[in-house]
């Protein structure tokens, strides 16, 4: 295994092939000698969180519910930027982490700054990413705090992949479909 990629982004390379992850940006939450698991950060639901998940609204409103990928699309799980990181069930990076499945929506709305509800999410099992990362199915990045809550989600893959220059920022500017080019 390859150090931990806890708290890193992953983000899907053009040649990675899996229609769960093209031009997504993932954020690595867990990653040891048992797997990975990971929310992807750019994938809107078309659903609100009122329709989706009732007892949440109340927190949220009728914000989006996100993809967090393809493993239990059922469960839900929120991810927070956290006013007081040790009301976190878990942080990730910095005073970003999880929330409990025990607390209540006034305390949530008392220990965050912002929060976003996903469905599902990434996993995987012992030594699947190294291989997907021998592959170069993704490129590892460290995240900047505005791109784990992205305002334009729509953008987010090629504004990384643009900040980190070079030839990423040639990736970045690739059509979805090259033979449409």
């Amino acid at each position: 295994m390859t150090e931990s990629l806890r708290g890193k982004l992953l983000i899907a390379s053009p040649v990675l092939g899996d229609p769960n992850f093209a031009r997504t940006v993932v954020l690595v939450t867990e990653h040891g000698v048992d797997g990975a698991m990971g929310i992807v950060l750019n994938r809107p639901s078309g659903h609100s969180i009122g329709e989706s998940v009732a007892e949440l609204a109340g927190m949220l409103g009728d914000q989006p519910l996100w993809v967090g990928g393809p493993v239990q699309p059922n469960a839900v799980v929120v991810l927070a930027e956290f006013s007081d990181p040790s009301a976190a069930a878990w942080l990730v990076v910095a005073d970003v982490g999880f929330l409990g499945a025990d607390h209540d929506v006034e305390e949530i709305a008392r220990s965050t700054r912002r929060a976003r509800i996903y469905a599902g999410y990434s996993g995987w099992g012992p030594g699947q990413l190294e291989a997907e990362l021998e592959r170069e199915d993704w490129i590892v990045e460290a995240p900047i705090p505005r791109e784990l809550f992205p305002e334009d989600p729509e953008t987010l893959w090629a504004d990384v992949l643009g900040r980190m220059g070079g030839q990423y920022t040639l990736i970045s500017k690739m059509p979805e479909d090259p033979s449409v080019n």
